[in-house]
């Protein structure tokens, strides 16, 4: 197929936090330098911050570095945490709060916003493109290219207007190639591109498992007289039970708002739980319900967070392209916080790329990447976090949480001891035939909820005829092994009703609802048999959030 070639010094993949500093830094070393930089960025989104989605508390650090007056620029950060509270949930009907000094040091917020983090992004896309970025949304990054050396090249965008059948249709436009003397890969969590580059280039030979869980979040209008703006809420324990991990959340914001949230890990072993119905039943507990109760839900969404921390992370350079954020998985588990770690990941890309563009590095990896990473702030703090996830994983919450508490509270994070947890999340699954079900109350239209109005209010959509972007390597595989060992449970741990098994003329049958698809990647996670591909649709499809 002839395509269209542009050429730039930098393509970046990925229009979030780690993405757009980036953009910006590189931006910022060209003016400084007085050199002339071509610079692309490409979201897969609708526009710049309709994938985002994310708590948010967040730090500002990073955005300090990159711009000291974020403050007099308008940056969205206007409400500051006021106070956190965290919470035990024995059962449905009771909560204890933690005294703040039995809490582990990195729970604590001072210094940090409650806000929306794809606000944040739409404010670094402008300082970006005022730089002199270009940055092009509704366009997805859908294959790497290499050079004949083995050297990352660049990307595919998607092609446009291919069928359902996979052959061009009448609207067809083939997709791009962008090359670039580097690629920068920032896709987020789980990222299509960043799971290839990986397994091609091993950057995870030394690393443990990542390990995941699954946010799932909804906005609420609340009674102005319910709000705390800067009020930071933590739970742990009820409603999930056993051996799954997590914990629930709920911030105040600005306007009357406040969101509120459940994130699963996923190396759960009980085939039958639904993160999302876990979720929407936790909403009845009083805990939240004294704030949400009379209120109006006004958007959902759900992504999943790669959590494994400082022990699984790959390495971030290969030939011709670093992997950034959350694609390489730079959140710290001990804080639950990402963005400012993405964000500086994306300050020392810029910083290191930029030494090797003027010293005529083409192709190679930046060599002083490394170097810089481990001399930097964010080294230092995933590495005194790295034992938090393995800790909760191996010894349950109770004693997980003790060791946590102690290691920070006495050791600063730096005992000479490093956990492991080596098992991916998919191997956790137990034969559903071993584990009790859950039955879960219906949703009461007030607090509760039930899958397709929540998915309505992502306003997720896709073309419809075009291929289905999730690809099953085996399509027998989900009722000849799936259906009877683990009662197919691509049902329960969709976030968004995708997958369902139904009766046909022929039998059951896997139905995927690919329209509905939030982009969270729970499934390609999740499945037990490996065999569901996340691939990426048409740009511009997915979900459409205003202020995630």
């Amino acid at each position: 197929m002839n395509r269209e070639i542009m050429e730039f010094d930098v393509v970046i993949v990925g229009a979030g936090p780690a993405g757009l500093a980036a953009a910006c830094r590189l931006m910022q070393q060209a003016r400084e330098a007085g050199r002339e930089l071509s610079l692309c960025v490409v979201e897969k989104g609708s526009e710049v911050g309709a994938h985002i989605l994310s708590g948010a508390v967040i730090d500002p650090r990073a955005l300090a570095e990159l711009f000291p007056d974020w403050a007099e620029r308008g940056a969205p950060l206007t409400t500051p945490v006021a106070a956190d509270e965290l919470y035990w949930l024995a059962h449905e009907g009771a909560a204890r709060r933690i005294p703040g000094w039995l809490a582990p040091p990195s729970l604590h917020n001072e210094g940090c916003y409650v806000a929306s983090l794809g606000k944040l992004c739409r404010w670094l896309a402008e300082q970006a493109e005022a730089l002199g970025a270009e940055i092009y949304p509704g366009f997805a990054a859908s294959d790497v290219l290499y050079h004949d050396d083995g050297a990352v090249r660049g990307i595919v965008t998607g092609d446009m207007g291919v069928g359902r059948d996979g052959e061009p249709g009448p609207g067809h436009v083939p997709g791009m190639e962008l090359h670039a003397r580097y690629t920068l890969f920032a896709e987020g969590c789980r990222g299509h591109l960043g799971k290839e580059l990986i397994a091609r280039f091993r950057l995870d030979d030394k690393a443990d498992p990542q390990h995941y869980g699954i946010g799932i979040k909804e906005l609420w209008d609340i009674d102005p007289a319910r709000h705390r703006p800067g009020l930071v809420m933590h739970g742990t324990g009820w409603p999930l039970a056993g051996d799954t991990g997590g914990g629930s959340f709920l911030y105040h914001g600005e306007h009357n708002q406040v969101v509120v949230g459940l994130v699963v890990d996923l190396n759960y072993t009980n085939p039958w739980l639904s993160p999302f119905d876990e979720f929407q039943r936790m909403k009845q507990h009083p805990l939240f319900r004294r704030y949400l109760e009379g209120g109006k839900r006004v958007a959902y969404g759900a992504r999943a967070i790669a959590k494994g921390g400082f022990n699984s992370l790959p390495r971030m350079t290969m030939p011709g392209a670093l992997l950034l954020g959350c694609d390489a998985g730079t959140l710290d588990p001990a804080r639950i916080k990402g963005t400012h770690t993405a964000m500086k990941s994306g300050l020392l890309a810029a910083e290191a790329v930029f030494e090797a563009l003027a010293g005529g590095e083409d192709g190679r990896a930046p060599t002083s990447f490394d170097a810089r990473f481990r001399a930097s702030w964010l080294y230092d703090e995933l590495y005194r976090g790295r034992n938090f996830g393995p800790a909760l994983h191996r010894f349950g919450p109770w004693l997980g949480g003790a060791f946590n508490f102690l290691e920070q509270k006495l050791f600063g994070g730096r005992l000479p001891l490093t956990l492991h947890d080596r098992r991916p999340d998919h191997e956790g699954l137990k034969a559903a035939a071993g584990c009790p079900p859950i039955t879960y109350p219906r949703p009461d239209g007030k607090l509760s909820f039930d899958k397709p109005s929540s998915v309505f209010l992502s306003n997720t959509n896709h073309e419809e005829d075009q291929p289905c972007h999730l690809q099953l390597q085996d399509a027998a595989i989900p009722l000849a092994q799936n259906l009877p060992r683990w009662a197919e449970p691509a049902q329960r741990y969709c976030p968004a009703g995708v997958y369902e098994v139904v009766e046909q003329a022929a039998g059951a049958g896997l139905q995927i609802n690919a329209q509905n698809c939030l982009h969270c990647k729970t499934c390609d996670i999740k499945d037990p048999s490996q065999n569901i591909r996340w691939a990426v649709p048409e740009g511009g499809g997915g979900p459409n959030y205003p202020n995630m």
